[in-house]
């Protein structure tokens, strides 16, 4: 069992690492893989926002103010997490 999920792993490991070869480094195909991350956060956010209540939509509108002023995901991210637990939290 444990040698066919080491083998498993490798297989799936060894299998990204080809396919990660063989994607275009130029062209409207690496543009589309390369805003592929950002279009999946989006994503997320906004389902996630149309199921969330008003708590929701203010840590979505704290962090969409960080992200206007700073430019930076990381600190998007922290502060629409700590949005969220603190409005959470003491309401």
């Amino acid at each position: 069992m444990i040698l066919s999920l080491a083998a498993a792993t490798f297989t799936v490991r060894l299998s990204g690492y080809l396919l990660g070869r063989r994607l275009p480094d130029h062209g409207p195909w690496a543009r589309g893989l390369q805003a592929l991350p950002g279009c999946l956060i989006l994503s997320l956010v906004t389902c996630l926002l149309m199921q969330g209540g008003p708590l929701e939509w203010v840590s979505g509108a704290v962090a969409f103010a960080v992200a206007l002023a700073t430019r930076s995901l990381p600190l998007t991210m922290a502060a629409g997490i700590a949005a969220i637990c603190l409005l959470r939290a003491y309401f």
